[in-house]
């Protein structure tokens, strides 16, 4: 059962930071974003070491109620999930209940003698050589996480195990079975218990929860004509949460404060994964990673009916932005790093006044966001 305890006090490290200038320039290119683009909604967050610079809704929820956009409203994640399930099952391993180079086969019942090469290592880093989807997932019908991944067994690898790095959302499912079989109990209790309820992010939870959720945004699909998009009954793993950005920067303080992980966990997250051919390709533990005029970006952006997310945080510069809204078919990167160039023009770097920081290619999606 997934149980939502009333919300914790506001965690000092999220104590809200001076107003800085560039808030007005922020709103001036988030609404001419939204113009340009007829997004419905957006909600905001910007922190700096873990302290909130800036937290912002623009437009509206709901067009129907005309219900306004705010930071605390409710939106499908999508795959800005995945970190999150990344933690969750990080958190096992700083445990000692999971190994990073655990054989999946493991933990999942009946797996083929083909995947006996995978670890939780390669499932995390896309490296597993797994389908991208797996054939029994179908978004009107509710499935137990094993029977979806059961479907796949007779599917042969795209590519030997360390071989190389192909986005997979099977590989999520097949993670959280592995913290549901490793914590001994359903996944979604589990991230509710050690995650969710510790850091008071009262707001989030499963995108199937059957429980009012207030503040909800409705997605929506067509630039043009802005029609509702679906609402999928089936839960999946690697597109898992609804949240916003107040709670995602609760996460967010998490990360950088070490609460969570520990401090060998967090680096190895945010390190970029070696090939088989000993090559690093640039995506650690449930974070893409980029380099943008020396300056070291961990982020993941998320899209699925209705709507897309960015988060994206600047490790070397404390600086975090997370974007949530509501419409699918957007250019979610012009915002995001749109919004960390203004932020990081105050540090006075050389990238930050040439203005030379920009976002790095879309993590496996299209413009309709199909890595939810």
């Amino acid at each position: 059962m997934w149980r939502r305890l009333a919300p914790l006090p506001v965690l000092a490290a999220l104590a809200v930071a001076p107003i800085v200038a560039q808030t007005d320039a922020t709103d001036e290119f988030i609404r001419a974003q939204m113009a340009a683009q007829n997004i419905p909604g957006l909600s905001l967050a910007v922190l700096r070491d873990g302290e909130i610079l800036k937290t912002a809704g623009y437009g509206v929820a709901d067009r129907e109620s005309g219900a306004p956009a705010t930071p605390e409203t409710v939106y499908k994640i999508a795959s800005v999930s995945k970190p999150i399930l990344a933690m969750g099952v990080l958190l096992l391993v700083d445990e000692g209940r999971i190994a990073l180079d655990d054989p999946v086969t493991r933990y999942l019942e009946g797996a083929p003698a083909a995947w006996e090469g995978i670890t939780i290592r390669h499932l995390l880093t896309h490296t597993s050589g797994l389908i991208r989807e797996g054939p029994g997932f179908e978004a009107g019908k509710v499935k137990p996480d094993a029977e979806v991944i059961r479907s796949a067994y007779d599917r042969p690898l795209v590519f030997e195990p360390g071989a190389r790095w192909e986005y997979s959302n099977l590989g999520y499912f097949a993670l959280a079975e592995v913290t549901r079989v490793a914590s001994g109990r359903p996944w979604t209790e589990f991230f509710d218990e050690r995650i969710f309820e510790p850091l008071g992010m009262a707001s989030t939870w499963p995108t199937n929860t059957g429980e009012a959720v207030m503040d909800r945004a409705t997605g929506y699909t067509d630039n043009d004509r802005l029609i509702p998009g679906k609402d999928w009954p089936a839960l999946r793993p690697s597109g898992a949460f609804l949240s916003t950005v107040l709670d995602l920067a609760k996460l967010d303080a998490a990360l950088g404060d070490g609460r969570i992980l520990a401090d060998s966990t967090r680096r190895a997250m945010w390190t970029a994964v070696t090939l088989g051919d000993g090559s690093p390709h640039p995506f650690g533990l449930g974070w893409q990673l980029a380099e943008e005029n020396g300056r070291r970006v961990a982020y993941h952006t998320g899209g699925m009916s209705g709507f897309r997310s960015g988060f994206a945080r600047f490790l070397d510069d404390g600086l975090s932005v997370i974007v949530l809204l509501n419409l699918d078919d957007v250019d979610l990167h012009t915002i995001l790093f749109g919004v960390a160039r203004l932020y990081l023009s105050e540090s006075g770097s050389e990238a930050g006044r040439s203005g030379l920081v920009r976002g790095p290619p879309a993590v496996a999606t299209s413009a309709r966001g199909s890595n939810g």
